[in-house]
């Protein structure tokens, strides 16, 4: 159990970049105070498993996307950064992004777990054009240019480094 909450625990997370065949890309919606947020399908990595095990299930998880963890491929983007729970827990969270294509863009969101059920308010797919259109908080920063990059120039030979959304 955490339990000095002055220092940031550390937390890993495997995120998807889920592209359909038309180059679009599937984001989850949420409610912050700010507003409306969309964000990659993925999540924290359990003790014990590795990126591409975290990937592979939070894929199948979140999206009903089935894919060995031998088939997900490299790391194609990290972040990091400081965040905090509203009852002042404090993490330093690390971000990293797998590309996934899927032939289909359907999504099955019912292996979701309780908790994202109740956080999870849609999903959608989106062309870069709308990410950037968008007046809606799109994390992670600089998706679009991501995005772009990946479908014109494929898996970069090292992983590009986003900015932490704050």
């Amino acid at each position: 159990r955490y339990k000095n909450r002055s220092m940031p625990r550390f937390r890993p997370t495997a995120r998807l970049l889920v592209l359909d065949p038309a180059g679009r890309i599937l984001l989850f919606s949420a409610i912050d105070p700010l507003g409306q947020v969309w964000f990659t399908p993925g999540g924290g990595v359990h003790r014990g498993e590795s990126l591409e095990g975290a990937a592979a299930r939070e894929l199948a998880e979140e999206t009903g996307h089935i894919r060995a963890e031998a088939d997900i491929g490299p790391v194609v983007a990290t972040c990091a950064g400081l965040w905090a729970t509203e009852d002042g827990l404090t993490f330093f969270g690390a971000d990293s992004f797998f590309l996934v294509r899927v032939t289909e863009p359907w999504v099955d969101t019912g292996g979701q777990e309780a908790l994202e059920r109740s956080v999870i308010t849609g999903h959608r797919w989106w062309t870069t054009a709308e990410l950037r259109a968008t007046n809606d908080k799109i994390v992670p920063n600089g998706l679009a240019d991501l995005v772009d990059c990946l479908l014109r120039a494929g898996v970069p030979a090292t992983p590009v480094r986003l900015a932490w959304n704050s």
